[in-house]
């Protein structure tokens, strides 16, 4: 993280979201209570968060109290990278600031198009750097972590497709997807181009033709724009994923999602102001979407008291999803709040092996303490529900662990179960399969078949396999429950029901975490890989201890 401008009323231009402005920043704390992390405390300008159109997430709105963040900038450019203005001129991505209009591009339809967007954010880093070159004379200087679109999807400026840490990557093979240099050469030129709503088509020949180190590391900058995307030179360059301001984090971007807490000391006061509106017409919000908003950090500043009266005051129904144990000292207030509005509230619980939980989960609370949230929850009168996920094939995926884990479940008096199959996004990627490699080499076959070069998800046939294994299983302990991705027939989610032009007028729920009923128990295709003959057995007897891994490795999702 770099804080420049120490004096009042400074901008910085490479601080993180929020953060540009000094008065913002209320101090930044260390304390021995917490070793290893520092809060920074700011004031926002907003509370609520609204989800965007383009996403999945069954709600619409979510406010997080807390954010992690990260200076390992990795996608990254060189300070003199042209960026597309809106107005069609180009300027050096290092003389760009916050809420300059430039362009990107999005999907409409069938057709990936030109359109305006704003820069969100901005900042520095040092990365060793690399030049693409591309046979029109378009050269490009970058970090080995940069993506750019090709005719193939988004590639990596550097890779490796041969080991474990795979993804895709630049090579002589590609075109990159954008105009080049030539088009917008002459400044004359610049000044008449509106590309806004073209589609996009590569009009030049962009085809790479070499990726050249270049031996040292350089200053270079990245924005954050609102599109995701933004065009560099002539073609188009993806953001940093994990700084998409306050919305979008991923917990593979570094250690210091976890050291490095930014936090919003007065959220209770604007979101107050928020739902006082006129506008406001007390949608559904959730909680925990992002970032946990009972983590340890809550201990120290309290803000969800403040989060939860500001809600009920205003008749507005919320979800929290939690791994937290502190939800306890707020069950009294949340309590009282259910009179008066609908409150759900959700544990996340993935791993029920001690040894396993703390290798993947270091420093959140054990299962049993947060079996015991849950029991006191639902002795509070919550329906509660457990997010048994992610499940970890040839791990925690074993007859024996789910019958292991649902019977806890039960007896802690959870409701309803949804669960869903590992994922691993980039960098969470690498990070899962370095440990697979040295603590499981057995099952990394099976895991690369799983999860082949870049794909992020395991595929339907396990997702299918998986769910013929829980559906009885979760009847046999009488728990309604369904996976992540099939919420049951006939019951609207809040949120991405309202986002879909075709259900406009549809019922929705008055919460916005998924309604449970049992399933049919259908079944489904037949998994293509082969499970070691004693899977069912591993969980069996002592297990062995299992060596440390960032918790970002599977938990980000």
């Amino acid at each position: 993280m770099r804080w420049q401008g120490q004096e009042i009323g400074a901008t910085d231009a490479a601080a993180l979201p929020g953060l540009e402005h000094l008065g913002g920043l209320v101090q930044s704390v260390t304390t021995p209570d917490f070793a290893g992390i520092t809060f920074h405390e700011v004031l926002c300008k907003s509370a609520l968060n609204r989800v965007p159109g383009s996403s999945a997430m069954p709600f619409d709105w979510t406010i997080n109290p807390y954010r992690g963040c990260s200076h390992a900038c990795v996608y990254c450019l060189s300070p003199d990278t042209l960026v597309l203005m809106a107005d069609g001129r180009q300027r050096r991505i290092a003389d760009l600031g916050i809420g300059d209009e430039i362009i990107g591009t999005e999907r409409q339809g069938s057709y990936r198009r030109y359109v305006r967007t704003s820069v969100q954010a901005k900042w520095s880093t040092r990365k060793r750097a690399y030049k693409v070159e591309l046979a029109d004379g378009t050269e490009l200087v970058a970090s080995g972590d940069h993506r750019f679109l090709t005719e193939r999807g988004w590639k990596h400026v550097t890779g490796d497709m041969s080991g474990t840490h795979q993804r895709p990557y630049l090579t002589p093979n590609n075109r990159l997807m954008g105009f080049g240099v030539g088009l917008l050469s002459d400044p004359a030129i610049t000044r008449k181009v509106d590309l806004t709503g073209t589609a996009v088509k590569t009009v030049a020949d962009l085809r790479v033709m070499s990726v050249t180190d270049l031996g040292e590391e350089i200053d270079m900058v990245d924005i954050t724009t609102g599109t995701g995307d933004f065009i560099a030179n002539g073609v188009i360059s993806h953001n940093c994923f994990a700084r998409r301001t306050h919305e979008y984090l991923e917990l593979d971007a570094g250690r210091d999602f976890d050291s490095q807490i930014v936090v919003k000391v007065n959220v209770a006061e604007v979101l107050r102001r928020e739902l006082a509106r006129s506008s406001w017409s007390r949608e559904p919000v959730a909680l925990g979407t992002n970032t946990d908003p009972y983590q340890r950090a809550e201990g120290r500043y309290r803000l969800m008291p403040g989060i939860i009266s500001a809600l009920t005051d205003a008749g507005t129904p919320f979800s929290i999803l939690t791994k937290g144990t502190l939800l306890r000292r707020d069950l009294p207030m949340l309590t009282e709040a259910a009179a008066s509005v609908d409150v759900e509230i959700a544990l996340s619980i993935a791993v029920f092996d001690d040894a396993l939980q703390r290798s993947i989960e270091p420093g959140t609370p054990s299962a049993a303490a947060r079996l015991a949230t849950v029991r006191a929850a639902t002795d509070a009168g919550f329906r509660v529900t457990v997010f048994l996920m992610p499940l970890l094939p040839h791990l925690t995926d074993s007859i024996p662990a789910i019958e292991h884990a649902l019977t806890r479940i039960k007896e802690a008096g959870a409701a309803r179960v949804v669960y869903g199959a590992l994922h691993l996004r980039p960098g969470a990627k690498q990070w899962f399969f370095r440990w697979l490699e040295r603590e499981h080499p057995e099952l990394l076959t099976s895991y690369r078949a799983l999860y082949p070069g870049a794909s992020a998800t395991a595929p339907k046939v396990y997702r299918s396999w998986l769910a013929k294994r829980m559906r009885p299983m979760l009847r046999i302990h009488g728990l309604d429950g369904h996976d992540e991705d099939d919420p049951p027939r006939r019951a609207p989610i809040a949120g991405l029901a309202a986002r879909r032009s075709d259900a406009a007028s549809a019922p929705r729920p008055p919460h916005p975490l998924p309604a449970c009923s049992s399933d049919d128990g259908r079944g489904r295709d037949r998994l293509p890989w082969v499970a070691p003959p004693d899977l069912d057995q591993r969980f069996q007897g002592p297990r062995p201890k299992l060596r440390a891994l960032d918790h970002a490795s599977t938990t980000a999702r």
